[in-house]
């Protein structure tokens, strides 16, 4: 009985000791004990993410990939293997466990050596929301009391759930949700038991047993995660042979990017760092939803790359990116060696020429495919001499690549053709004129070779794109679409600018006395310039200004009339949105919502609407047929239709009534908008009568070609010497602005020839807005209107239209080709007649042109 008293005693002494040491140790780290409340309002670093208006991923930036999930998300067995692996006595114990700790202790008495964490599920969570990784003594009893704390705190699943979201496991995927996208492409409910096994095993050693990096020891250790499964039950032993069995399949997955549309993603990025910072911008876990159309933006980008290909192939090429090797073949591996070098800009791929026949070559890809470049697909390359030269036609292949060089290729339908990296750059953007929202941005040919952002940053000459808003001022004072104006050599010279500026037509050529309509439609510069003048210098800078042009961008002096002053595409969009919406200069906006890691609504656009209160359009739901006349039976006939538009457009109106509303300012009349719009048609559709030999070409007729519908309005521009050129167009719903031309703002983009419709229709000329811009702007608002009913255009109210006389901008009795129905704003239509005996010959305003003479 001594003996056992005595050692009741020691233990008890032992146990008094161990209760000291512990509260000791508490005492001494209490201090540096976090608040573990905060796990109840934790915020998980999650990245930033940029969607389209429709939901699709656009971008995502953070240097942390997180997908947090809830626990009910996580498929059973993944829990079973995490618990099996990780802590098998996780709903056992009370933060520690025991049997752990002894393990643990009993390896390092033995060995010296500290193999054995114990770190319960618990305790690893303490350890990466509070403490770091560093294997002492001390951390490890900080470990140990807060994960008490936590016990106390939370409960199992929140803890489990905790860690399931928190864990780092390799490849920058922190989180088991984050990890199933990274390594297999797939949302956790989709991976296979030997996939999830494989994932479980990832918290001891994210990098050295990473599957992707080591797939050997990634494989073995998935093997022990599937055995502890099996040992404990969780599997059966056919699911466990069935899945050690199994592949390993994890590969690199990046983020699941939907819609690549870098510009507009990295303005959203800036916009993001420059109002919360950038630790927070990219870990707090916003999503981000822009305006971008998905489907229209995709639509731009083939847009414009299709016409920066044409624009580069018609003017040659400029011979191979390198020569890999001359004389002997090396061998195939040698080959894509150099080719995996090369990464592969939008659809261009590099390859190696392995074969050239008479008319055709063989290529090698970096993939280790061959194919074959047919004629067609190598007969453009005509050698590059300037810009402004190229060689003749080649007639073989040989003429063309030679065996050894690296060229570049891409798909062009069902064929491969020869490539090259185009020079010039490129840009478009739409916007909804109603609100502004940007429906397409893309910036530049490829972001990848430049991050420079032209529709936002670059500022260039706007050349003819100006002259809708010179004229718009124009009829403001007391011009109309019958004014006559004098096309003819400008002698009076512009003695502001200090030279003796003489303005000329392009060509030059020069048609007398001619109507404002038809001298917008055929962009005719000297008479732009001498509506200026009317208008007077400062009065148009003032009129600009208000369409949203800069004033430091405007020059003083008269040749602010032919599109001198330099401006962004952005801007131009929208100041030709005021033509599109009936005057209204709306402000361009590209972010509709923010939203925070929960979800929650933290920013929402308010855009300026392009129209008054409800209160104000009261009368819009009424036709107005004041002025129409006699013989507009196509007016009468669409009243119906008419009455039905404006009813939809008053509904649509309804918000503009909304207390917070916010109303764009109105630039110009709706009467005025509609006239420049109207004229604007012209220059895609023309005027006058083809049979009687009246008929005229708009600067875009081949607008009209492609796009086929009578809703669309717009404008080309050209600059001196070519070195910037544009196409602004839109329907009621949309506007866009094309810009082409080079960074390089000394570089001319020269003269070509090229096919039209065939091979035997062969054309030179300098490049202009219509062959150069228009192209592009042609292609995307063909398909971007596919499928929309056109609409009808109804003149507002107080817009009359009479019958003029063609050539003198008089009222006439005639009805023949000498004559057309014009429209103007009521009281400012011609009062007098014009002449019954001029000679139907004197119809010098409406001769026939080509697009080619006119910017």
């Amino acid at each position: 009985m001594k003996w056992i008293k005595r050692a009741l005693i020691a233990l008890f002494a032992l146990a008094l000791l161990a209760i000291g040491a512990i509260v000791a140790a508490y005492l001494y780290v209490k201090p540096d004990l976090p608040d573990v409340a905060a796990l109840k309002t934790v915020k998980l670093q999650t990245p930033l993410r940029v969607f389209s208006q429709d939901g699709k991923l656009i971008s995502q930036f953070g240097e942390k990939r997180r997908i947090p999930v809830s626990l009910d998300e996580v498929p059973k067995p993944l829990i079973q293997a995490i618990l099996a692996t990780e802590d098998s006595r996780f709903y056992e114990h009370h933060g520690i466990d025991p049997i752990g700790i002894i393990r643990a202790a009993v390896v390092l008495a033995t060995t010296g050596q500290k193999r054995q964490g114990a770190s319960t599920i618990t305790m690893q969570v303490a350890r990466n929301f509070f403490l770091t990784r560093d294997k002492t003594y001390i951390r490890k009893v900080k470990e140990i009391f807060i994960a008490l704390h936590i016990e106390q705190l939370l409960s199992k699943d929140e803890i489990l759930e905790l860690y399931i979201n928190r864990i780092y496991l390799g490849q920058r995927a922190y989180g088991f949700g984050a990890a199933a996208q990274v390594y297999y492409g797939k949302t956790l409910k989709e991976l296979t038991l030997a996939q999830q096994a494989m994932l479980a095993g990832l918290p001891k050693a994210p990098s050295s047993m990473n599957p992707i990096t080591s797939p050997v020891r990634a494989e073995s250790r998935r093997n022990v995660v599937l055995m502890r499964m099996q040992e404990v039950g969780f599997i059966t032993q056919a699911e466990y042979r069935e899945a050690i069995d199994s592949p390993i399949t994890a590969r690199y997955h990046g983020a699941e990017i939907d819609l690549y549309a870098p510009y507009i993603s990295e303005m959203v990025r800036d916009y993001m760092v420059q109002k919360y910072g950038e630790e927070e911008a990219y870990t707090g876990g916003y999503d981000v939803y822009t305006t971008i159309d998905s489907r229209l933006q995709q639509l731009a980008q083939k847009a414009l790359r299709n016409n920066v290909y044409a624009y580069d192939e018609r003017h040659g090429y400029r011979g191979p990116a390198a020569v890999l090797w001359t004389g002997k073949r090396p061998d195939d591996a040698t080959i894509l060696t150099e080719l995996a070098k090369v990464e592969s800009v939008n659809e261009l791929e590099p390859a190696a020429v392995v074969k050239v026949d008479n008319q055709q070559a063989e290529v090698m890809l970096a993939n280790g495919s061959t194919l074959t470049l047919p004629w067609a697909g190598l007969n453009w390359a005509r050698s590059f001499i300037t810009d402004m030269k190229q060689g003749p036609l080649p007639k073989t292949a040989d003429q063309i690549v030679k065996v050894g060089e690296r060229i570049w290729v891409r798909q062009n339908g069902d064929i491969w053709q020869l490539a090259q990296i185009p020079e010039v750059s490129s840009a478009v953007v739409s916007l909804d004129p109603h609100d502004g929202a940007v429906r397409t941005l893309v910036g530049g040919f490829s972001f990848k070779q430049s991050q420079y952002n032209r529709i936002t940053q670059a500022k260039r000459q706007l050349g003819s794109n100006i002259k809708p808003f010179i004229y718009a001022a124009a009829l403001e004072r007391d011009y109309t679409l019958a004014t006559i104006i004098n096309n003819a050599p400008i002698n009076e010279p512009d003695i502001s600018q200090g030279i003796a500026w003489r303005p000329k037509n392009s060509p030059n050529v020069y048609g007398g006395p001619t109507r404002l309509r038809i001298g917008l439609a055929q962009s005719i510069n000297v008479m732009s310039v001498r509506t200026m003048r009317h208008v007077g210098l400062d009065n148009t800078i003032s009129k600009l200004e208000q369409f949203g042009f800069d004033a430091a961008d405007l020059p003083r002096n008269e040749s602010i009339a032919l599109g001198s002053a330099s401006v962004t595409p952005m801007q131009v969009a929208a100041a030709f949105g005021v033509f599109a919406n009936g005057g209204y200069l709306v402000e361009p906006y590209y972010i509709d919502r923010v939203q925070d890691a929960e979800g929650k609504v933290i920013e929402k656009s308010h855009p300026t609407l392009a129209c008054k209160p409800v209160a104000d359009k009261s009368e819009n739901a009424q036709l107005t047929q004041a002025g129409v006349v006699a013989g507009e039976s196509e007016a009468l006939a669409q009243h119906e239709s008419e009455i039905t538009q404006l009813e939809q457009e008053t509904t649509a109106l309804a918000s503009c009534d909304a207390p917070d509303s916010r109303h764009a300012k109105q630039v110009i009349s709706e009467q005025n908008a509609f006239l420049i719009t109207d004229t604007l048609k012209s220059v895609i559709w023309g005027g006058g009568n083809w049979s009687k030999g009246t008929g005229w070409n708009g600067t875009a007729w081949r607008a009209a070609r492609v796009i086929k519908r009578h809703d669309i309005a717009g404008k080309t521009g050209t600059t001196n010497e070519s070195r910037d050129t544009w196409f602004s167009g839109y329907t009621p719903d949309l506007v866009t602005t094309f810009w082409v031309g080079f960074d390089d703002h000394s570089r001319e983009l020269g003269r070509t020839t090229w096919r039209e419709n065939g091979p035997k229709d062969q054309i030179s000329g300098a490049e202009s807005g219509a062959k150069t811009a228009g192209p592009g702007w042609n292609e995307f608002m063909r398909d971007a209107l596919e499928g929309t009913p056109e609409h009808q255009i109804t003149p507002p109210e107080g817009i009359i239209s009479v019958r003029i006389d063609r050539a003198t901008g008089k009222l006439t009795h005639k009805t023949d080709y000498t004559s057309r129905f014009e429209y103007f704003v009521d009281g400012t239509q011609p009062r007098d007649y014009a002449t019954e005996h001029q000679p139907d010959t004197e119809l010098f305003n409406d001769t026939p042109v080509s697009d080619d003479l006119f910017q």
